[in-house]
């Protein structure tokens, strides 16, 4: 039973989801934490979509001649689904990590639901106070630092869960929250991107091996604010076109940023980033965009890639938003989805590569938030 009770999970709860101690007995003995009910007749009615936490989350027994399953016990959960590509998952996952008490969490981190971020849905993109802008800075510098943290860690061998944990760790250790933990029911502290995954990978069992790339997408939540960005690494040795894509990708990031200053417009990044793809023999991700940051994880301005959008705004100087473009290998830009409705991959299995980071809007042009050491050596 937790110590501090959460609020009702059920769907339909007639009692507006008051706080609740009433724990599922199988996610205690499966060592799921945060399933709480506040009474009988609220888990009896969830029932029937709760389970299959349960079913995801037990080890399977190995069947002979089933591929899906591992020795081990590890095993593939969507083993009907046509895979774009060659990379599998490997469940189960991990319970969720624990986010010690003292540290402030953000409004969904108990439900998973953004109420800020609804609430706000179509205001136009804050300008930030000195103070604010400031705070802005602190939780990119820190988003920084456990990024680079989890960064040294990459090796084949090495789990995506196994970085999850690490940034978790690093991520507590500086009395912050990781952002994508429960934002819309994400079930990990970070996003890692593998191969063939656009973006929002759940990190797993699987091992990443020689010759793969895995982006690596931090978010902190620190003194009531956000700081997001994310690389796009090698594991081990990879190939040429490998590289181009991650050059091409690290170049269009780049080159967007050169365009940001008070009265730039967001609807011409995407001028600039796709004739670079293309001319690279790549092609940019239309699905998902840029965002405003600040103290919500996801708001005002929208920032699209490609060229010919209707993105709405002019740059001012307060403004802090994320520009960071997903660029695929070949000429497909579109997007399939894996069951678990996250995880994002190319449609012909080719591998993606992306690059982010948070800027401010100065009264003289950019100040990039979550700068770093240039490491262009990786995929030169």
């Amino acid at each position: 039973m937790s110590a501090t009770p959460i609020a009702c999970q059920s769907s339909n709860c007639p009692n507006g989801h008051p706080p609740s101690r009433l724990e599922c007995p199988t996610c205690n003995k499966l060592g799921i934490q945060g399933s709480f009910f506040c009474g009988q007749e609220c888990f009896k009615a969830n029932w029937k979509t709760h389970k299959v936490i349960h079913d995801l989350a037990t080890p399977k027994q190995p069947l002979l001649n089933d591929p899906n399953i591992n020795k081990d016990g590890t095993f593939n959960p969507f083993g009907a689904y046509k895979f774009t590509g060659s990379l599998r998952p490997v469940y189960p996952l991990s319970p969720k990590r624990e986010v010690p008490a003292h540290i402030p969490r953000p409004d969904y981190a108990e439900d998973g639901i953004p109420t800020s971020e609804s609430r706000k849905a179509g205001q136009p993109p804050r300008i930030l106070s000195q103070e604010e802008q400031d705070k802005m800075r602190t939780v990119c510098r820190l988003a920084r630092e456990v990024l680079d943290i989890a960064a040294s860690h990459i090796r084949p061998g090495i789990t995506t869960d196994e970085i999850d944990a690490i940034v978790h760790e690093a991520t507590i250790e500086r009395n912050a929250y990781p952002s994508p933990l429960n934002y819309r029911g994400f079930p990990k502290s970070v996003c890692t991107s593998v191969n063939e995954v656009i973006c929002h990978g759940i990190p797993d069992k699987r091992k990443l091996q020689d010759g793969d790339i895995v982006n690596i997408d931090v978010t902190l939540y620190y003194d009531g604010f956000h700081g997001d960005l994310n690389e796009t690494y090698p594991v081990g040795r990879v190939d040429d076109d490998v590289k181009k894509v991650m050059r091409t990708a690290r170049e269009c990031l780049d080159e967007a940023i050169k365009l940001c200053k008070p009265g730039a417009l967001f609807r011409d990044l995407g001028k600039t980033i796709e004739p670079i793809a293309r001319a690279n023999g790549c092609a940019v991700v239309r699905t998902y965009c840029g965002h405003g940051i600040n103290d919500l994880f996801h708001c005002a301005p929208n920032v699209p890639h490609y060229a010919k959008n209707r993105a709405i705004g002019t740059m001012k100087p307060g403004m802090t938003f994320t520009i960071e473009p997903m660029i695929n290998l070949g000429h497909n830009w579109d997007v399939a989805h894996w069951p678990d409705e996250w995880t994002a991959v190319t449609v012909d299995g080719k591998p993606s590569a992306q690059f982010e980071e948070t800027l401010l809007i100065t009264e003289t042009g950019v100040e990039v938030l979550t700068a770093g050491k240039r490491r262009d050596d990786l995929y030169s």
